[in-house]
């Protein structure tokens, strides 16, 4: 492990896939057990990180070159990291981030093809070392991701943001990297099928990551998992 006494966990996906609200309720479930646990994002967790966010989301920007997008990514990320991940980590809490360098390397890498080299190198120069002890994709059929999307944004009466609107093959490109991803490193990853009922997914979240950091950290109190901890 790469990150002294802490445990960094991060979710990946394409859009619609879930991640964000899988993110959300491990946080609230770890929370109420007393882990000492922090909950961030990329693009964002940050001031300056939010700022890029919002760049890069901007469905008004459609001039943004692929390798524009890896460069705001990797600044982004390295902000996230020496200001908010390396510390925390450092201080041995759990820190979960809803995406992270994964995300560059299949969005930007397979979906836009920008070259893996760059996408590393900028990675490595951003990162300090700091990598997942785990990561969870979950995995979903682009159509049905993109639709959830399309029905959460007329829902809620926004637009769908950059990277939602690119065409149907980007979505699949990137779903392919990940799942390309994931199987060059079967020890850190685990795939979760998206499709699956939102509170079934939890709790195979919960039971995987609950397994992982015991091992690691000592628990305030011992840990069960009941299923009306999810109500």
């Amino acid at each position: 492990m790469s990150q002294a006494s802490g445990f960094f966990v991060t979710f990946e996906g394409i859009e619609g896939a879930g991640k964000s609200t899988l993110a959300q309720g491990l946080y609230d479930f770890l929370s109420r057990e007393g882990w000492p646990v922090k909950l961030t994002r990329e693009p964002g967790g940050s001031a300056v990180g939010e700022a890029i966010r919002a760049i890069l989301a901007n469905p008004d920007f459609k001039e943004i070159t692929p390798l524009t997008e890896v460069l705001l990514l990797s600044a982004s990320r390295s902000q996230l990291v020496e200001q908010f991940i390396r510390p925390q980590l450092g201080e041995g809490n759990i820190v979960i981030c809803d995406r992270f360098s994964d995300s560059t390397r299949a969005y930007q890498g397979f979906g836009r093809q920008v070259h893996q080299r760059e996408i590393g190198e900028l990675a490595d120069m951003c990162t300090w070392g700091v990598k997942p002890d785990l990561t969870l994709l979950i995995d979903i059929d682009p159509e049905l991701g993109l639709g959830r999307v399309r029905t959460r944004s007329v829902q809620s009466l926004t637009q769908m943001d950059r990277f939602e609107n690119m065409d149907f093959g980007f979505h699949e490109r990137v779903r392919e990297g990940f799942l390309e991803i994931a199987q060059d490193e079967p020890a850190r990853f685990r795939i979760l099928d998206g499709h699956l009922e939102k509170d079934v997914l939890l709790g195979k979240v919960i039971q995987i990551v609950s397994k992982e950091i015991s091992r690691i950290i000592p628990h305030p109190h011992k840990l069960t998992f009941d299923r009306t901890m999810l109500e």
